[in-house]
């Protein structure tokens, strides 16, 4: 098995989700309880909560490098919102980071979706970081909800989804938002949250939820398991 670098803490709530998903997942895949070998790194969620894009992009490149030189054979950063960091990092290190916009276009590809929703931060959702590779890798077209409900999206994830605070208040709002993309066009939606899932599942909804969280975790998964290239 591989080792993998995890880059966790935007939230803590989050960070545990993918641990958990990823042992077992590991577990299911070989019909035992082993557990992979991860290293990793929890930083301050208050990080992102600065809005200082430099200083965002500078903590996970010098993060990067700490779980490179311990030994990880690839990095997963364990929400969606800090991959704005990606093609600053990327190449900065030796070693790949597995992106989730990656994990969901796999997804969103063999189901045959070419039009999702998004739900997630004011960054994930304004930002190009997931739009850009989805239409680039994929040829998928992501759509958002309305510019008037922006702040009151990221209101609901940054001061209670990722403080563990999850209301019926909330969950009402964000089913209605996933009813406005399906008129939209949306054919499924990205949860773009990783705390989103925890929130709202497949059963509250008639369209079908990407989550991103689980899809990320199979990914590495299935990276972990992978044989070493020759020369690697």
């Amino acid at each position: 098995m591989r080792t993998l670098g995890l880059i966790g803490g935007t939230s803590w709530h989050s960070s545990i989700v993918y641990y958990r998903l990823i042992n077992e997942m590991a577990g299911k895949r070989t019909g035992s309880q082993i557990n992979p070998p991860l290293i990793l790194y929890s930083l301050n969620v208050e990080l992102m909560r600065e809005h200082d894009i430099d200083k965002i992009k500078t903590t996970y490149l010098h993060i990067a490098r700490k779980l490179e030189i311990a030994g990880a054979r690839a990095i997963v950063i364990c929400a969606n919102t800090p991959h704005l960091v990606y093609e600053y990092v990327h190449d900065k290190i030796s070693i790949p980071i597995l992106h989730i916009a990656d994990a969901i276009g796999m997804e969103a590809t063999r189901k045959g979706y070419k039009k999702l929703g998004l739900l997630g931060t004011r960054a994930t959702m304004k930002g190009d970081f997931l739009h850009k590779r989805l239409k680039e890798k994929f040829g998928i077209e992501t759509v958002i909800p309305e510019e008037d409900f922006m702040d009151e999206i990221h209101h609901y994830i940054a001061a209670e989804l990722t403080r563990g605070k999850f209301t019926e208040s909330a969950k009402s709002f964000f089913l209605d938002h996933i009813q406005l993309l399906k008129e939209k066009g949306a054919q499924a939606v990205i949860m773009g949250c990783t705390e989103l899932p925890l929130l709202i599942s497949e059963e509250d909804t008639d369209l079908p939820l990407l989550q991103s969280t689980n899809l990320h975790a199979k990914m590495a998964v299935n990276f972990i398991f992978q044989k070493e290239q020759t020369g690697t």
